[in-house]
């Protein structure tokens, strides 16, 4: 499957994919500032975070770094690091909305990186796992860089539910769903199921030696 790209699919792309690089790079900044990182700590957490998925993805299908062709993208990180930085010192912040723009990241970003491999002719199942892939990687980074072992690892359903999420993606454009209309039902899915998975707590079976 290959998507051509018309002007609309273009333009579903780049909001789909300012969207993310926003929301993505704001559970950065909150991450950061569980950390207590500076200003300057919490810019480039949040930058690794909005703009790291992305850049693997593109660099892997050997396209032009998303941000870097347009710089749009590097600014509404930037834009996204500085006002969460200033909102947090005016009003009370909980841990749980670090949780939400994370799912938030998660699904814009595993929609936009299935979407983007489609149109390079990525075979679907690499797209899923391109859109996958991207969701998560911005996370390992802002992770690593906080000195915490990246929640993919160990936190209730993420990348399961990116992936299908993706594979649901792929399956209603297959079926000639608009792209708009299945961007948007694939990209709820994973957002939803990731709150409910950390809400009750569903995760997948840990690896373990035989005692």
């Amino acid at each position: 499957m290959t998507l051509d790209p018309t002007p609309s699919l273009l333009e579903n792309l780049y909001w789909i994919t300012l969207l993310a690089v926003i929301v993505s790079s704001a559970s950065g900044v909150l991450k950061a500032g569980f950390k207590q990182f500076d200003l300057f700590g919490v810019i480039i957490i949040a930058i690794a975070t909005g703009l790291g998925g992305g850049s693997l993805r593109d660099m892997l299908l050997g396209r032009d770094v998303f941000w870097i062709n347009d710089q749009i993208f590097f600014i509404a990180s930037l834009g996204s690091a500085v006002t969460i930085f200033v909102a947090a010192r005016l009003i009370l912040v909980s841990p749980k909305y670090f949780l939400v723009a994370d799912a938030a990241g998660l699904a814009t970003f595993g929609v936009a990186g299935t979407l983007v491999s489609l149109m390079v002719g990525a075979p679907p199942l690499i797209a899923s796992f391109m859109g996958v892939m991207t969701g998560t990687m911005g996370g390992i980074f802002r992770d690593v860089l906080c000195n915490e072992t990246p929640v993919v690892f160990l936190s209730p359903l993420y990348a399961t539910v990116s992936w299908v999420g993706s594979l649901l993606f792929i399956g209603l454009l297959h079926f000639d769903q608009e792209i708009t209309v299945a961007a948007i039902i694939s990209g709820l899915s994973i957002f939803i199921s990731r709150l409910l998975a950390m809400y009750y707590k569903v995760s997948l079976p840990r690896f373990r030696f035989k005692s």
